[in-house]
């Protein structure tokens, strides 16, 4: 008979990064490196042909308050975009959080990423309780009716949209794991590539020829390596134009002698 366990503690196996998924049992899963990398590359590549800078807005992890009855009440989006509102011109008016009632626009597009923790509640799977805020769900659905909500696993690799049609939201199909928006004249889809150093299969934003947009390092990079190819096609021409005079010299001719054939009219 054995009472008690008498396993020493440091023979116990001790919990992974997936035991612990947050200090706050009410939020779980937060924060962790996907969900700080994939945002930032939404927001890099967002950029509406039909909007400026200044009337584009977005998010990454802000409070979405969206009661003016329960002003403790509020989601918090992955990732959303406002349309026809200003960002935020310099720190000291950085939003400390997105006030429906204040800014008097709701976003055009709800990005969620799914989690272990949060799949249920981002997939509209959990009903409310008695007594508690409505689900995720039912606030973008019937609350604000943001126009669309799109949800990525990165664990299945897949995608979904949902575009709201009357009162209820409508799934899309998406058969190339892509999505156009007409009013942008963007497109979101799963990019394969490496982004900041890690490969992988990433939702970014295309245009309407089908390129996806280029981050401001990547742009960079680009540029770079266009100079490095004009440099390296002047000093194919300058080779080319050595080797040519040292050849007419080894005629007995002198190259700078030699005029090119006048153009006929």
């Amino acid at each position: 008979m054995v009472y008690g366990d008498r396993t020493a503690p440091w023979q116990k196996p001790l919990p992974t990064m997936y035991d612990l998924p947050s200090e706050d049992p009410e939020e779980p899963g937060l924060p962790d490196e996907f969900h700080d990398l994939q945002p930032a590359l939404l927001s890099l590549t967002c950029k509406p042909a039909e909007y400026w800078p200044d009337r584009c807005f977005t998010a990454t992890d802000l409070n979405l308050y969206y009661d003016s009855r329960h002003t403790n009440w509020y989601k918090r989006p992955d990732w959303f975009l406002v349309l026809d509102n200003t960002p935020s011109t310099d720190q000291e008016t950085l939003r400390w959080s997105y006030v429906i009632w204040q800014e008097g626009v709701i976003p055009y597009l709800v990005v969620e990423l799914l989690s272990p923790g949060t799949e249920t509640e981002d997939l509209g799977l959990t009903q409310r309780k008695s007594g508690k805020p409505p689900t995720k769900w039912e606030v973008y659905e019937q609350i604000l009716h943001i126009p669309y909500y799109v949800v990525y696993d990165r664990y299945q690799n897949r995608l979904r949209a949902f575009r709201l049609q009357g009162a209820r939201y409508q799934e899309q199909l998406l058969p190339d794991r892509r999505i156009w928006f007409n009013e942008l004249n963007l497109g979101l889809g799963l990019w394969q590539g490496i982004y900041d150093r890690r490969d992988g299969l990433w939702l970014r934003w295309y245009d309407a020829q089908g390129n996806w947009i280029p981050t401001p390092s990547e742009q960079l990079q680009e540029r770079d390596e266009e100079l490095e190819q004009q440099r390296q096609r002047a000093q194919d021409a300058e080779q080319k134009a050595e080797q040519l005079a040292a050849y007419i010299k080894s005629l007995g001719l002198n190259p700078d002698e030699i005029k090119p054939p006048e153009q006929e009219v």
